[in-house]
């Protein structure tokens, strides 16, 4: 029996410990870089600080050395007609040579560029070389059907490699790309491509979601129907046998234009440092998608810059970033940031849990992947499942671990670092937006300190601060605004082919345009704490942040109210423990309209119809009344508070201050 004593021994003494290193880590509020990384890390001078404030914006000269340019820039940044910034003016360059001839000519044919695993175990390796390759002979076939010069291409694709190939392609020839998120609906699809007068459309039959196959060609085809002009297709086949398509006049397929052009050489066109990479449509107050335009030398070099210094990315990396292409992070730090650096860049089609939910971990280990850069929402999830499924798998290859989306709190934060990191990886919590094209708010890795649930300082050159109502700035504690009083190299130029909403929606709060001070304001609250330790706390406009994904509040009350029989219609973003916020649908029925289990289906199909799953709301709550002030204003804050279970504080001043406890006692009983 002395064996079998000794193994229970062992077993509690490990339990133990395990609680003594839990305790240990929920007291802790600062984490230190450990030595190891800090030794080989890029970016390791805690003077860079200083050093970008003295000299900048000269200072950004370090992001542009990361390219290779055509032309030579004249000066860094022209300010001349704020808030219309212009970095690196007159210089010239092409975005896709940048992230693969160069690396070619300097010896790295033959390392991966990308690795693709595919949701039902498939897997396709393309090196630098087959990259440029397959980018130059799908460049010639889009020259082929037409595109040219300065023509907005759509990509409706999943994460599926023809994507990045295809942005690559439009980005060689000199053509304005603009990804639609594939979850997004043929509704959505329509209006962007009709607001970027696009008549091009990169598609595929169908994709693989949780083992089913999907039908996306029905989806585009839908979409196409609502387009005003004329549209030549390309469509992807990546369901072979499994579903059957068929292609009209106007559609090519994928990879027999491929075949056609194999073996082509297409140079790439020299684009100035301010001409158009690409289009982004995002969330707005509206309800109406914002197109933001970002340029090509400025995006490029400030994405580059901060995969060198924030990511700590080198070429001999394997990095995986586990975001959508269709959202900016997958633009940024899966293909244009890496792959300006020669890194190696994973992608991966399906969900973190299927067909187990070690699947991230499993990739992670059959790579050896280094840095791993993902949401809140998916630690969360990972949380909930158990550390059982990381401790299944060898994760010593990881370095550096980061976080990006939204806010994460210190317990999420606190198990990342613990159970994937092994507590041997710091994290960078990264603050930045569509509009910002590149982290903004977070810690240097091998410089700064880590604290858990604030993402850090802005970062060197970014002149970030927290501000009240009124502009000033606040006392250390305090809650208040996020805002950028600096330009940055990878900010949005302007909305595409409205200056006027440019300049409305984000650079009038705060500025005092006589004085030509011009204030950038995201509206993202936040706090700042003594050691300038910024703290996001979430929207303060009508947008929700759904798995860190954008949504405009008023398009999911559009859809809702299109519904026949629903008269009225109040979104809001509510607390969840997976998604971090959910959407919350308080509806107002027309007169002799019952709020059956029918109706409330037919509105989470309209908002899936018009928008897409990922706007699904997590409850739909029929109300004959909502909270309203007495000039008849919604209280959306009471809402939100009725939807997080929050304390709802004084309703006196209402309308209607009675709604609130009946509809309250209405979430409680469901």
């Amino acid at each position: 029996m002395p064996d079998g004593s000794g193994i229970m021994s062992e077993e509690s003494n490990e339990g133990e410990a395990d609680v003594e290193l839990e305790a240990r880590l929920a007291e802790q509020e600062a984490f230190e870089p450990p030595e190891s990384f800090v030794e080989q890390a890029n970016v390791t001078d805690e003077g860079i600080y200083e050093e970008f404030e003295e000299n900048w914006p000269e200072c950004w000269e370090q992001a542009a050395d990361l390219l290779s340019w055509e032309e030579e820039y004249d000066a860094v940044l022209n300010d001349e007609d704020a808030p219309f910034y212009e970095w690196f003016t007159d210089g010239k360059l092409n975005a896709s040579s940048n992230c693969l001839d160069r690396h070619v000519e300097n010896g790295a044919k033959n390392r991966a560029a990308i690795k693709w695993e595919g949701e039902m175990g498939e897997t396709r390796t393309y090196t630098y070389g087959e990259l440029l390759n397959e980018v130059e002979a799908f460049a010639a076939g889009l020259r082929d059907i037409g595109v040219e010069e300065d023509d907005v291409v759509t990509l409706y694709l999943p994460m599926i490699p023809e994507l990045p190939i295809a942005m690559l392609a439009c980005a060689r020839i000199g053509a304005p790309h603009s990804v639609v998120f594939a979850g997004f609906s043929a509704d959505a699809l329509a209006m962007r491509m009709n607001a970027a007068d696009s008549e091009y459309l990169i598609t595929c039959d169908g994709y693989y979601r949780r083992g089913d196959a999907l039908n996306h060609k029905e989806k585009a085809d839908k979409g196409l129907r609502s387009v005003d002009q004329d549209v030549t297709s390309v469509v992807v086949d990546r369901l072979g046998e499994e579903l059957t398509h068929f292609l009209g006049n106007d559609a090519r397929d994928y990879d027999e234009l491929v075949a056609e052009h194999e073996g082509a050489s297409v140079e790439p066109v020299t684009r100035d440092a301010e001409d158009m990479l690409f289009l982004m449509y995002t969330s707005g107050t509206t309800g109406e998608p914002k197109g933001v335009k970002h340029t090509t030398g400025g995006y490029l070099a400030y994405t580059a810059w901060t995969s060198q210094a924030v990511l700590d990315l080198v070429p001999e990396d394997t990095y995986w970033c586990s975001a959508d292409i269709g959202w900016i992070t997958g633009h940024s730090y899966i293909v244009y940031g890496p792959l300006a650096l020669g890194t190696t860049t994973v992608m991966y089609e399906g969900t973190p849990d299927y067909p187990e939910r070690d699947r991230l971990w499993e990739i992670i280990e059959k790579n050896r992947v280094d840095v791993f850069y993902t949401a809140p929402t998916a630690i969360r999830a990972f949380m909930k499942w158990g550390s059982d499924y990381p401790e299944q798998h060898d994760l010593s290859s990881l370095r550096l671990l980061g976080t990006v989306g939204e806010p994460i709190n210190p317990r999420a934060w606190k198990w990342y670092y613990k159970h994937i990191g092994d507590e041997e990886c710091p994290i960078v919590d990264t603050w930045w937006q569509t509009e910002t094209g590149g982290m903004m708010i977070t810690t240097l890795p091998a410089i700064n300190t880590m604290k858990p649930g604030s993402a850090g300082p802005p970062l060197p050159g970014v002149s970030a601060t927290v501000v009240d109502a009124a502009g000033e700035e606040i006392e250390a504690g305090e809650a208040g605004y996020v805002t950028v009083d600096k330009p940055w190299p990878g900010m949005l130029r302007t909305l595409y082919e409205n200056d006027d909403r440019f300049i409305e929606e984000y650079w009038t709060e705060y500025s005092d345009e006589a004085a030509d001070e011009w204030v950038y304001f995201p509206e993202d609250g936040a706090k700042i704490d003594d050691d300038g330790y910024i703290t996001i706390l979430g929207r303060v406009d009508d947008v929700i942040n759904v798995s860190g994904h954008r949504l405009g509040t008023m398009e999911i009350e559009s859809a809702i109210v299109g519904v026949s029989g629903v008269a009225e219609a109040a979104v809001v973003g509510g607390d969840h423990d997976v998604k971090g916020e959910a959407v919350y649908a308080y509806v107002i029925l027309e007169d002799g309209q019952e709020p059956t289990d029918d109706m409330r289906d037919r509105i989470v199909a309209a908002v899936e119809d018009a928008i897409g799953p990922i706007a699904r709301p997590e409850e739909v709550l029929f109300t004959p009344e909502l909270p309203k002030t007495r000039s008849g204003k919604i209280m959306r804050r009471l809402l939100e508070d009725i939807a997080s279970g929050n304390e709802l504080g004084d309703t006196s001043t209402l309308r209607n201050p009675e709604i609130v406890e009946e509809i309250a006692d209405q979430i409680d009983s469901e």
